[in-house]
């Protein structure tokens, strides 16, 4: 049976405060403080538990290898003389966000009836650009089964590509046909608008989706210039729900129009700017929730939504208190779940960049990137016990920290029997 799986990215223990992410305004500003990873990778442990509560299916993506020793080397350089610039870089935990790891196309949608996966290139951010080879190689362990998936390596550059933090489905259940919309952006004034249309355009030819069941939305050069550098910053989708910010689409009323034609059941619940506004909505990443189906795995289809929210939401009251109204009104979204990923929210990326949700049959699924309960809490020793406490900017340069680095990720892939990720 098919069913949405969240696959959250384990935060790596290198999670630092580099201020990397152009056009994100939570990692620029935290640039230079003290991190936590350990606490930062138990935080996002903790989300994943509350999911698993919900009755949501929970899959995992492993920490990638740390300092980008390839990467460097193509630069001519390795981490004892890289400047450190170059080793920040090279240092960094961004594939935590596993938002940005790829776009998914699930089978109702696509011409050969099998899940399409294509792997981000991230070519906007030198600091992202690296990660792929690393992620095509988990997703292609995770998504083995030919008879079931496809996984596609990168769209090659200059077309920036980051994955399904610019890409909503909504149909009228996981398992059903829909629709897929791919927001591309142009301008962002002084901020770089990182995924191009010609890399949308490229993902929708290669997973075979029909014309018709496609849309290209552009993003408002606003959102971006706000601080809005993916658009689930300003937008989820959920089955038939759209949840964005008024602001979010540079010709909304064009965009909702083609959602109308295309799937007549859509609900489109838009937060008026007069009410919270750009500001607003990018500090408490009021739309960077895991919008969920209810009861989807427990036979209860009829249950409705919940928004799994950063715990920064509840804090603006401008912001929950429109929340709270939402609720009460008894609409598709009937729950609150606030979340503490501090860690992740001072690095820019709330709950929905920490995972990459496939909707796929659970059982075409290699088993150990799945996990339950106990699966997390083995996890969690393995954090405990190597994760760094903290981490401040001049240890990136420390190679006994290099070493640490390396030992714990070491120790959660024979955890995991992941060895050959190593």
């Amino acid at each position: 049976m098919l069913r949405e799986i969240n696959f959250d990215g384990i935060v790596g223990p290198s999670h630092n405060y580099a201020g990397l992410s152009l056009g994100n305004l939570a990692a620029t500003k935290n640039a230079g403080a003290v991190s936590h990873p350990r606490e930062a990778a138990l935080q996002g442990l903790a989300k994943m538990h509350a999911c698993l509560e919900l009755g949501l299916a929970q899959g995992i993506l492993l920490p990638q290898d740390r300092p980008a020793t390839g990467w460097l080397a193509a630069l001519g350089t390795d981490a004892s003389h890289a400047e450190p610039g170059l080793l920040a870089n090279a240092m960094s935990a961004s594939a935590m966000w596993a938002a940005n790891a790829a776009t998914v196309s699930p089978a109702p949608d696509t011409a050969d009836g099998r899940c399409h996966l294509t792997v981000a290139n991230l070519a906007t951010m030198p600091h992202r650009s690296h990660e792929w080879r690393a992620t095509l190689a988990q997703l292609q362990r995770a998504f083995a089964d030919e008879r079931a998936f496809a996984v596609h390596p990168p769209v090659p550059p200059p077309f920036g590509d980051e994955g399904a933090a610019n890409h909503m489905r909504l149909a009228p259940g996981h398992g059903e046909a829909g629709v897929e919309v791919f927001v591309y952006g142009v301008s962002g004034g002084a901020f770089p608008a990182r995924q191009h249309r010609e890399a949308s355009a490229a993902v929708a030819r290669r997973h075979g989706l029909a014309p018709e069941r496609l849309i290209l939305a552009e993003q408002n050069p606003e959102a971006i210039a706000a601080g809005a550098f993916h658009n689930d910053v300003v937008a989820v989708a959920n089955a038939h729900v759209l949840f964005a910010h008024e602001q979010a689409f540079a010709a909304k009323d064009a965009l909702y129009a083609a959602l109308r034609a295309a799937l007549p059941t859509v609900e489109i619940i838009e937060v008026p700017a007069r009410v919270v506004s750009l500001a607003d909505a990018i500090s408490s990443y009021l739309f960077n929730a895991q919008l969920v189906s209810l009861g989807a795995g427990r036979g209860h289809p009829d249950a409705g939504m919940a928004l799994i929210l950063p715990t920064e939401a509840r804090d603006n009251p401008r912001v929950w208190g429109w929340l709270e109204q939402l609720v009460a009104a008894n609409g598709p979204i009937r729950r609150l779940v606030p979340v503490d990923v501090r860690q992740s929210m001072a690095n820019g990326g709330g709950p929905a960049c920490l995972r990459l949700r496939v909707v796929a049959d659970p059982d075409t699924v290699d088993p150990r990137f799945l996990v339950n309960a106990a699966r997390l809490d083995a996890i969690g020793a393995v954090i405990a016990r190597h994760w760094p406490e903290q981490i401040a900017p001049e240890d990136l340069s420390r190679p006994a920290l290099w070493a640490e680095v390396r030992a714990a990720r070491a120790a959660l892939l024979a955890t995991l029997d992941l060895d050959e990720l190593a």
